[in-house]
């Protein structure tokens, strides 16, 4: 692979101030990319560090649609009125057994993990079309997309939605200049990980795999690196699980 294959192109990543977004975003760079990082805090959250040159972090709201639309046209703008890529990465859950699971947090997170994944897509659409060898949208699911877990259940009901919307989407604008992906991360350190994990969970995680750690979040960085670049033009529809093999994973 060439290690700069993404020189030239232009593209959005959300709620990439940590974690998984931050990676994503550095790595992207690192292979050329010029990445416009959209986040509550418009920069890197203490302990992260410096970015990769190209990152450009902005401050935004995503779930203000009007000063989305001004901010990504003028993202196209720079770039003879294109993107090249969308990464909705940006997520919310919260830790409550479902009987007792408050309606202000279930919209929540419904409209971060599902509305605003959608008009994100629907407001980058007219300039991904533009794209030099098609234009990417790459979703992030989750292992709750697949399996059932306990105290989070409208984060799960929330990634299943996207993982079907990513198949919509990508049967949709097939004829549109546009690949529409996914990636379905397993377990790694971040900042929405911290907000459901115990000990006992923790534990019960980590035995759920094969290979019994924790994933290095750059490596979900190269599978977003590979399904926004020059080899997967023919790749659209689909979800690839980065996750040590836990849907591998028999008893």
């Amino acid at each position: 692979m060439n290690t700069m294959e993404l020189q030239g192109k232009v593209g959005i990543v959300t709620g990439g101030s940590s974690g998984i977004g931050f990676q994503i975003a550095n790595v992207l760079a690192e292979a050329g990319a010029i990445v416009y990082n959209i986040s509550r805090t418009g920069k890197p959250k203490d302990g992260y560090g410096n970015s990769a040159e190209g990152v450009i972090h902005i401050k935004g709201d995503i779930g203000d649609f009007q000063a989305m639309e001004k901010l990504t046209k003028e993202i196209a703008d720079k770039n003879n009125g294109a993107i090249d890529f969308l990464i909705n990465n940006a997520g919310a859950s919260f830790k409550c057994r479902a009987e007792e699971f408050p309606e202000d947090q279930f919209d929540r997170v419904m409209d971060i993990n599902v509305k605003y994944v959608f008009f994100m897509s629907k407001i980058a659409y007219p300039y991904l079309k533009k794209a030099e060898n098609r234009g990417r949208i790459v979703n992030i699911t989750s292992m709750s997309a697949h399996l059932g877990f306990s105290q989070v259940v409208p984060y799960c009901a929330s990634k299943g939605a996207v993982l079907s919307m990513t198949k919509g989407l990508a049967v949709e604008w097939a004829q549109d200049n546009i690949c529409v992906n996914s990636i379905a991360p397993g377990w790694f350190k971040s900042e929405l990980l911290k907000e459901v994990l115990d000990p006992e969970r923790e534990k019960k995680i980590l035995a759920r795999m094969p290979l019994h750690c924790y994933g290095d979040t750059r490596d979900l960085g190269a599978m977003a690196r590979f399904l926004v670049g020059p080899d997967s033009a023919y790749i659209t529809g689909q979800d690839f699980a980065v996750d040590g093999g836990a849907l591998a994973f028999g008893y």
